[in-house]
């Protein structure tokens, strides 16, 4: 008997232990243990309930996932109704409504509640003896459904109040919403799948809370902030403060949204209501505005409550973030790295506070997806600073004389053709050199300290040179002369002739750094080298093909292409004579027939005396061998310099062979 009395007491104290931690952790946001000890404590309980059944608990915190799926909901009745809100939009009507109020209790001062207005759903949860029982939709106020083994899924609702002595009866009502990141997870991952998004976090939140299988719901990870206390058992007093009632269920384990304030008189609500008005779009969930609470519990008995709505609380709306337009035409704009975005041009609508009539559609595909048509009534939404986006297409209000959109098949800027690499959703410009779109980044690109290294050619100067129209491409970098450059802004003769010393010590490079500062998509610092290391010159790489640069050791099919595509582009050509022309030029290569290292795998950490770490990189590569940043056990060999930290930690763990800086000099002069 003393054993069952044991197993009990462990059992329970396991669920009060992972209760704590849920309490400290989504309540508090100040997790006292890693998670690793959360799950610990958690398989020593279901160890446990799994080896007694007989004191299997439904609120035990191994029940969040929920049972089985079932086949359909029941009703819930409400005993207490589950009224709506009115809702204002100006500040007029809201004047209006605390007028009213002071009318009814001849009264001016008074205080209220201010809550930020969440878009998701209401919820009705009720506990007995601090055990959740039940939980349910609004419905249509007299009558919802049954969600309990949903509602179950939440982490932020206990199942059990944190308290010793729960009062019998109690309601509690607030809003099951999707946090803004969880919904664009969500999103993202059914896109990848092909599977059909939601259009918003509420539709989202609602969707999952009508799931039939709790388990699909756990994976939604929805939230839960509470908003009222319907009803209390006369057994637990509490304050007749509606604000302080919120937050005395922080002790008892909710999450009380740390955004609601209590204030004094209608001035310090309209206050509020542009304090988060402003912080709208930086907020992890939807609102869509601020309701208005008379704070006194008392105060709202005696305001009672019209047909649907209480007299004591309104909604005051933020302006709407989402409107109808019509859609005029689709312009396609390019990007500094040549990408091709779709532009709708709209009859100009208000919405989010602004009057929009540009709407970015991110992508062709994403167009294709959403089916778009010039002539379509669509929706448009604004979030804060957000660029407005189409949600979609109003299809109901399709006219006939609507017309499908087409793809370019030229740059609209420099008229060279586009491409589109398998797998990715963008259209891009490969004319980087010659682009006047892309001209700026490719000049700022080719000039910096990893390309051809021009000292003191920084973006602020090369803004005003391609502004006034001196530099077109990088080519023309080889003609600036002294009087133009001491002539610019915030410039002197001094700071030119150094520039003018910049340009002319970069025209003696190497292969690979040309390469590298062409900037060509994809193409870093190693495929440039990879590239330099197998073809000797330039005329021998604009004549490979797809598969032949497939064929070098990391380049696949994408990289290929979008070589393929920047070589074959005449404009790029041009320019790259022109720089070559001005006298920049590099060591002839020789194609080494015997690569040492080839297909070997160094690391190097610490700081080395005798050549720097970039040195040590290039030798390397020179020979073949591939330079990673992290030890894995197919590492050939660790260098490492003075203060190594944790990389020869790893190399002692997966018996890597370490080499000191004098015994790397030596195997490379025997390699070399």
């Amino acid at each position: 008997m003393k054993k069952n009395s044991d197993v009990i007491q462990k059992i329970e104290s396991l669920r009060a232990l992972l209760a704590e931690y849920n309490y400290q952790y989504y309540v508090l946001d100040a997790p006292t243990v890693p998670d690793s000890e959360y799950d610990r404590v958690f398989q020593q309980l279901l160890q446990l309930e799994e080896a007694y059944p007989q004191y299997f608990s439904a609120n035990s915190p191994t029940q969040r996932v929920g049972g089985e799926a079932i086949k359909a909901f029941d009703n819930m009745l409400h005993v207490i109704p589950m009224l709506s809100i009115d809702n204002v939009f100006e500040a007029v009507a809201l004047h209006r409504f605390a007028r009213r109020i002071a009318e009814r209790l001849h009264c001016s001062d008074i205080a209220y509640s201010c809550e930020p207005k969440l878009d998701g759903l209401a919820v009705s949860l009720h506990y007995e003896a601090g055990q959740l029982v039940r939980a349910g939709t609004r419905g249509d106020g007299a009558m919802g459904e049954d969600i309990t083994h949903n509602v179950r899924t939440i982490s932020e609702i206990p199942l059990v109040l944190r308290t010793a002595t729960p009062p019998q009866h109690l309601e509690i009502r607030g809003e099951a919403y999707m946090s803004k990141a969880v919904f664009n997870r969500l999103n993202a991952r059914a896109s990848q799948k092909g599977q059909k998004t939601f259009a918003n976090p509420r539709n989202a939140a609602a969707g999952s809370l009508r799931q039939l299988d709790p388990r699909i719901m756990k994976e939604r990870c929805l939230s839960f902030f509470p908003y009222a206390i319907a009803f209390i058992s006369e057994d637990a007093p509490l304050s007749n403060s509606h604000y302080e009632r919120l937050l005395s269920l922080k002790e008892w384990g909710f999450k009380i949204n740390s955004d609601s304030e209590r204030v004094l008189g209608l001035d310090a609500c309209l206050k509020y209501y542009e304090y988060l008005l402003a912080r709208r779009s930086s907020l992890a969930y939807e609102c869509d505005g601020v309701v208005i609470k008379v704070d006194d519990i008392a105060l709202q008995t005696q305001l009672g409550a019209a047909t649907r709505a209480p007299r004591w609380a309104v909604a005051y709306k933020f302006p709407a973030e989402e409107a109808l337009t019509r859609l005029l035409d689709i312009e396609w704009q390019v990007g500094r790295t040549g990408t091709l975005t779709p532009v709708a041009r709209l009859e100009p609508v208000f919405v989010g506070g602004a009057t929009i009539s540009n709407a970015t559609l991110h992508n062709s595909d994403e167009m294709a997806r959403k089916d778009i048509r010039i002539g379509d009534v669509v929706i448009v939404r604004r979030a804060g600073d957000v660029i407005p986006e189409i949600i979609g297409a109003v299809l109901a209000e399709r006219a006939p004389n609507t017309r499908g959109v087409s793809i370019p098949t030229h740059c609209p800027v420099c008229h060279s053709p586009v491409y589109k690499i398998a797998d990715e959703a963008a259209i891009r410009c490969m004319a980087g050199l010659h682009c006047a779109a892309q001209r700026k980044e490719a000049i700022v690109h080719y000039a910096s300290r990893k390309a051809m290294n021009i000292e003191g050619l920084g973006d602020k100067l090369i803004d005003q040179l391609v502004i006034q129209n001196i530099l077109q491409s990088p080519a023309d970098i080889y003609h600036l002369d002294l009087n133009t450059l001491a002539n610019l802004d915030r410039m002197g003769i001094k700071s030119a002739e150094n520039i003018i010393r910049a340009v002319e010590a970069s025209k003696k490079t190497t292969f690979a750094k040309f390469l590298y500062a062409l900037g060509i998509r994809e193409v870093g610092e190693a495929t440039a080298k990879i590239l330099a290391q197998h073809f000797q010159n330039l005329e021998t790489l604009y004549t490979a093909n797809e598969e032949e640069l497939m064929a070098l050791n990391e380049i696949g099919p994408v990289v290929a292409a979008y070589l393929h595509a920047f070589f074959g582009e005449v404009h790029n050509k041009e320019i790259i004579r022109a720089i070559v022309a001005a006298g920049v030029h590099w060591p002839q290569a020789q194609k080494s027939t015997v690569q040492p290292l080839q297909g070997q795998t160094f690391v190097l950490t610490g700081t080395l005396e005798t050549l720097s770490r970039e040195e040590g990189k290039a030798r390397l590569e020179a020979l073949g061998a591939k330079v990673s940043s992290s030890v894995s056990k197919k590492t050939q060999g660790v260098v490492v310099g003075d203060a190594p930290g944790s990389k020869l930690d790893k190399a002692h763990e997966l018996q890597v062979p370490v080499l000191t800086e004098k015994d790397f000099l030596a195997l490379l002069k025997l390699w070399e």
